[in-house]
């Protein structure tokens, strides 16, 4: 009897110390920031573009039908993880000119949550601008600038095109 009860008690009392040990695991909501650039970096290309005029849309424009250069149009933004925020701008398929290097721009993007506000520079606009996120997911980016004096925003569109 003295054996049947040590086999039922030892194990129940060390499963009720054991059990109470584990560590509850709570997921971590994504952020903007690691949307934006993923785990190192994450490239973005623009592939549409809107044009608003006094509340007005001119409807989505793919960028290869807008009228841009395409040696622009194709050029990709690199964002970084990295504490400095790095950002390139980088040459995409067509190059405007053959000797131009890949990365023509290194500066930095910055970020405001609570007004998803977003800095970098945009190739097809030759600027560094403030931003509007207007939808941000793993592979789609758009962003919009407001012009209040005139009451118009150009409105872009961007997909992840690599990451790591």
């Amino acid at each position: 009897m003295r054996t049947l009860l040590r086999f039922l008690l030892i194990p129940v009392l060390f499963g009720g110390l054991f059990s109470r040990c584990t560590e509850k695991i709570e997921p971590k909501p994504i952020t903007y920031s690691q949307l934006l650039t993923g785990t190192e970096k994450k490239t973005w290309r623009i592939v549409s573009l809107q044009v608003f005029d006094e509340g007005q849309g001119s409807g989505a424009i793919p960028i290869a039908q807008s009228g841009v250069d395409p040696c622009i149009y194709d050029d990709l933004c690199t964002f970084y993880a990295d504490d400095e925020r790095k950002f390139e701008a980088s040459e995409g398929a067509s190059k405007c000119n053959a000797a131009d290097p890949d990365i023509y721009l290194t500066d930095t993007w910055t970020l405001v949550n609570a007004n998803a506000s977003l800095e970098f520079y945009l190739p097809v606009l030759n600027g560094k601008f403030p931003w509007t996120i207007k939808n941000l997911t793993a592979s789609v980016l758009t962003i919009e600038y407001y012009f209040a004096d005139i009451d118009a925003s150009y409105r872009f569109t961007l997909n992840a095109v690599a990451t790591k």
